[in-house]
């Protein structure tokens, strides 16, 4: 061993104690990730000593931290914040509730339909929101067809990754791989430089997943399932009729009003006359209070709507402060307290708006559900108050004793009425990316200023959807990746690869490539496997005198075959609570995807890129 390969050797050390960290999972990913950048940054902060005619690596601290400053990091967080935003205005949730509409006949259509928007809208946006946003839809449909939720929730994670395979930005994966092996080789991909191959995995994929994985999942129902029907706690909530109010004219058909289907209407109060139920031949008309019995959910869809069907002004006959902005408006549940000044008071002589600048929506009472208008009925300690109201003024009712702020139901209302708004901006987005006009990270920048600036979601949000995870472990991946190229250990690797297959065909040596980053990205995050296993493939590529490109886009899809383990990706955690799955349960169904991938690639890569299979 000579001098110059001591940093090569400690680099190698360093990847090693950080991969075995992270599978152990004894720390968390953010700390061990922050370590071996320190690691290696007091590696090269050494004066090492050239050898034998071999150069001593130079490296700088600005070489290992440049991860962190990296285009492709950039894109990968702007795409997180834009998914954040078609989440947070439910963009897709309407085209979703037509679809299974539209197939309400046919459940299992509707499921094979749903699965399959997610697989083509995974190839433009990351796979998390989508899963996020589709997950109660899938959820809904499993009801409705009787089953657990567990025989399509696995599925729908599984098939937003194979979708996530067909394009440049269809997994943060596919980024950093093209990024690394820019940046060490002649090959430039661009938006849909491996969207054949890759939609050939998807649709061999995407057929074991609908038609044999459901045979392998086992239906798990919890406690939790069996009571689901039963635990939507009612509302009493009233819709004032102003002029131009999306009910004003609105007819009753059949004893029912069909906008508040998903309501209970109690009363009518129209001045002085009440009317009851059934509601025959009766036309809401300016004046009118509706009294509804409604679920959460349901009064949350009131409000995001784009012509909302309530209004959040004070409820005080007194009051003079400005509403809360529906643009930023959040939701909670607060209980009267013991002892309240509340108790015995309407909502009017409460002066709750006054003192909290808040407004109740809505009011649950657990003994009776009574049948007069919500601002008549005097508060009593125990009943669930639905309060709207500002995040900051929400905040401040945990200093208001007068009620028990429900910490755990508090959630922002979806601004539904900016939907059409992200969607353009996203549709413009992948356009500008598929014509190649502008750089990817331009385009994607520009779109989150975009998102921001349109209201579809605000810098707080923003922020959240940004990953610490991902972050740490993309810039120190990157930084091993250019330790490793600069001290010639990616060569070294490659050469004892290329010497261990050196009897065997090209496309047993890509096959191999391919398993041995399958196996990684089950054990570690895909992230880290594909930003560290991208130089070893480029060098094994030049060795062999093979097409680089195959052995870059081998990365791509091998590093995407996350379905044996739920750690392998974020979709397969996301699912794992609602579908009750065991990690047994992703071994089971998952490995054999995992290895009918990799067979696939192994007998079309060849064929695809044009080079002797033996």
């Amino acid at each position: 061993m000579t001098p110059a390969d001591l940093p090569m050797l400690l680099t190698l050390l360093v990847i090693v104690v950080t991969i075995v960290l992270y599978a152990i999972d004894r720390f968390t990913l953010e700390f061990i990730a922050l370590g071996s950048v320190v690691a290696l940054l007091a590696i090269f902060s050494f004066p090492w000593a050239a050898s034998n005619g071999q150069p001593a690596p130079t490296i700088g601290p600005a070489d290992l931290l440049a991860g962190f400053a990296n285009p492709a990091l950039i894109t990968v967080i702007c795409l997180l914040i834009i998914g954040q935003a078609l989440f947070q205005t439910d963009a897709l949730d309407k085209p979703a509730k037509l679809m299974v509409k539209a197939t309400r006949r046919y459940p299992f259509v509707a499921a094979g339909a749903i699965l399959a928007t997610v697989a083509v809208t995974s190839g433009f946006l990351n796979n998390t929101p989508v899963v996020v946003m589709f997950l109660p839809i899938l959820s809904a449909v499993a009801a409705a067809q009787g089953k657990s939720a567990s025989r399509l929730l696995m599925p729908l994670s599984f098939i937003a990754i194979l979708g996530g395979m067909t394009t440049l930005i269809g997994s943060s994966t596919n980024l950093l791989v093209a990024d690394v092996a820019a940046r060490s080789s002649d090959v430039r991909l661009g938006f849909f430089s491996f969207t054949g191959l890759g939609a050939i995995l998807a649709v061999v994929g995407g057929l074991y997943v609908i038609f044999v994985m459901p045979l392998l999942l086992r239906a798990r129902r919890t406690m939790a399932d069996e009571l689901q029907s039963s635990s939507g706690k009612q509302f009493i909530a009233q819709i004032s009729i102003t002029a131009g109010h999306p009910l004003e004219g609105v007819e009753a058909v059949a004893g029912l009003f069909p906008p508040l289907k998903d309501m209970t209407v109690r009363l009518v109060q129209r001045g002085e006359r009440p009317i009851l139920p059934p509601f025959e031949n009766v036309t809401l008309s300016v004046g009118d209070t509706v009294i509804v019995a409604a679920t959460r959910s349901a009064l949350t869809s009131a409000l995001a709507r784009r012509n909302p069907l309530m209004g959040t002004e004070g409820n005080e006959t007194d009051d003079t402060e400005p509403a809360p902005s529906q643009r930023s408006l959040t939701l909670t549940e607060a209980m009267v307290a013991p002892a309240s000044r509340l108790s015995g008071r309407t909502i009017a002589q409460s002066g709750f708006h006054s003192a909290t600048s808040c407004v109740i929506m809505g009011v649950q009472r657990r003994s009776r559900m009574p049948r007069m208008a919500m601002t008549e009925i005097r508060l009593e300690p125990g009943d669930v108050l639905l309060i709207a109201g500002g995040a900051s003024d929400i905040e401040k009712l945990r200093r208001y004793h007068d009620v028990l702020l429900l910490d755990w139901s508090t959630a922002e209302v979806p601004p539904r009425r900016l939907a059409p708004r992200a969607l353009a901006i996203f549709t413009l987005l992948v356009a500008v990316i598929a014509t190649g006009v502008v750089p990817i990270v331009s385009a994607a920048l520009a779109a989150t200023f975009a998102m921001i600036a349109a209201g579809c979601l605000n810098v707080r949000q923003a922020l959240r959807a940004v990953d610490s995870r991902i972050f740490m472990l993309i810039g120190a991946s990157i930084a091993s990746a250019t330790a490793l190229e600069a001290t010639g250990g990616a060569t070294a690797i490659a050469d004892l690869l290329v010497g261990a297959l050196e009897a065997q065909p090209p496309m047993m040596i890509l096959s191999a490539l391919f398993f041995l980053v399958m196996v990684m990205t089950n054990l570690l995050s895909n992230n880290a496997t594909a930003v560290l296993l991208t130089p070893i493939a480029v060098n094994m590529a030049v060795q062999t005198g093979l097409p680089v490109e195959a052995f870059v886009t081998c990365v791509i899809f091998a590093a995407n075959c996350s379905f044996a383990t739920p750690i392998g990706y974020q979709t397969n955690l996301i699912v794992m609570g609602p579908g009750h799955y065991r990690f047994s349960d992703f071994l089971i169904a998952g490995t054999p995807l995992a290895i009918l991938i990799w067979l696939t690639f192994t007998f079309l890569a060849p064929v695809y890129y044009g080079f002797d299979m033996l």
